[in-house]
């Protein structure tokens, strides 16, 4: 039963062939048993009661596509009833009076949430290491790395724990773990996701997606995530272009004259071989179904680290500015004043990384280093999105190219060193910067530093709103190929 996808899974609800409450039992059995630390809260009780209620909309004819398919969601994401910590000690404890949008709407869909999923700590990180609750183990291999930030999300759809999972993606964090955990993730384009009830990390970059087994799958979420949020001034409108659509629309189109622009940048020096050997013949495979490969340019892709390491710093620190010990969250037990309290709570309430991370956004943020570095990097940014312009304008249709430099690497192999952590992301941060939509997709294995079997992701960026392109595509590769069913031993 956990090896179908959500899309067999809706087929059975709607048969009556299994029930809402039968499923979700035994993926709670499921989630009881692992030892991945995929999970940070599950609650029972609360679970089936929303699987008897999709039971009885499914018995009542009022079903959708996805009513009594359980769901996972990312702990960023605020959820009436469950605790939501963000990863971090700060939250701990912490149960939302309200649900967030995503949340919302994907429960007014009729999904059935099955707990709340474990992340680096406010979505800082590209390991799940940055946890307060304890790292993710990769279920491909124990001793991997999931990826970050949404490791959990990845993890527990690897590890057929949940069919489905919510994630988000500041600067890679659907796309590197659904690579490094050889699932499906897909970002949208910034602002088509309500990012109201999503605990804020940087707020011109955060945005929320789904991560699934297949690209199918992740449009049938779609259709429900998507939408104008009167909430959330990010949103975008309507008549912006973000209307509600069917994302399931063009999943069956051929690619026959498709231009895949290939990036210089993604293929030279740091790209480990496993990785690139993988991506190659994905590349070969969409030749085969009627694409054409372009060679293309991105020059200002090495500009995106130290840019991206500029802007979502100086967000965060703005943005988590809020939690101090007063209004909720961790307090300091003991202090002297109210200087001293702040200082003791924000001292014991953040781990290392989100507290360099402050550092460094205060700093640039600082009078006399704004102009010289936040402004800077916001030039840069404008830049980086006129080099994909640029090629979509004329080369390309898409762009197509390996998610990240290596494989997963080993749990506490590059803990002690932010800067390796960084320079993993230097395929996917121009993407976010951009605000463009981006995917991954399983595409190979590759061994790493040792001769482990650890999955490859194929990166897929589109143009503004190419959401439905991006799925059609990945969604052809997956029926010429079968990367996307294969499943860690023991699964």
């Amino acid at each position: 039963m956990h090896n179908k996808t959500l899309k067999e899974l809706s087929a059975l609800l709607q048969s009556k062939q299994v029930s809402s409450t039968e499923l979700t039992r035994h993926y709670l059995d499921r989630i009881d048993a692992s030892g991945h630390n995929a999970f940070l809260h599950v609650d029972r009780e609360l679970s089936l009661a929303q699987a008897a209620a999709a039971d009885a909309r499914i018995a009542a004819g009022t079903a959708g596509a996805l009513t009594g398919v359980p769901i996972a969601h990312k702990d960023i994401f605020v959820t009436r009833g469950w605790r939501t910590t963000a990863g971090s000690r700060m939250l701990q404890g912490y149960v939302s009076p309200f649900d967030a949008t995503v949340v919302e709407r994907l429960g007014a869909a009729g999904m059935v949430t099955l707990g709340k999923v474990n992340l680096d700590e406010f979505a800082m990180g590209s390991a799940n290491e940055n946890s307060a609750y304890g790292a993710v183990k990769n279920p491909w291999d124990a001793t991997a790395v999931p990826g970050g930030s949404s490791g959990g999300s990845a993890a527990a759809i690897a590890a057929r724990l949940a069919p489905a999972a919510t994630a988000t993606d500041t600067g890679g964090s659907i796309r590197q773990p659904a690579a490094f955990c050889g699932v499906t993730g897909i970002k949208p384009t910034y602002g088509r996701v309500s990012r109201f009830g999503m605990i804020a990390f940087a707020s011109s970059l955060d945005q929320g997606g789904p991560i699934a087994q297949t690209a199918e799958d992740c449009a049938l979420l779609l259709n429900d995530m998507i939408g104008f949020d009167e909430r959330d001034s990010t949103s975008l409108t309507p008549e912006q272009g973000n209307g509600r659509e069917d994302f399931t629309r063009d999943l069956n189109q051929p690619l026959n004259g498709l231009r895949i622009g290939v990036p210089s940048e993604y293929f030279g020096e740091g790209l480990a071989p496993d990785v690139e050997s993988a991506v190659r013949t994905a590349l070969e495979q969409f030749v085969k179904l009627g694409a054409t490969l372009v060679d293309i340019s991105l020059p200002k892709t090495a500009l995106s680290i130290p840019t991206y390491y500029i802007i979502a710093p100086a967000e965060a620190s703005s943005n988590l500015s809020r939690f101090d010990g007063v209004r909720y969250g961790h307090r300091a037990s003991e202090y002297k004043d109210l200087q001293d309290m702040y200082r003791k709570t924000r001292a014991e309430g953040f781990g290392s990384e989100v507290k360099r991370r402050i550092m460094v956004g205060t700093y640039v943020l600082c009078h006399g280093y704004y102009d010289a570095y936040y402004v800077q990097a916001q030039k840069i940014r404008r830049l980086i999105a006129d080099d994909f312009q640029a090629a979509f304008a004329d080369k390309c249709d898409v762009i197509m190219g390996p998610v990240a430099p290596t494989v997963a690497w080993d749990l506490g192999s590059k803990s002690n060193d932010p800067v390796a952590n960084y320079l993993a992301d230097i395929f996917t941060l121009s993407t976010s910067l951009a605000g463009l939509p981006g995917m991954s997709i399983p595409c190979g294995f590759g061994a790493g530093e040792k001769n482990g079997k650890r999955p490859v992701g194929l990166q897929i960026i589109g143009n503004y709103f190419a959401e439905a392109k991006l799925l059609n595509i990945a969604h052809q590769y997956q029926q010429a190929t079968d990367w996307h069913t294969r499943a860690p031993e023991g699964v």
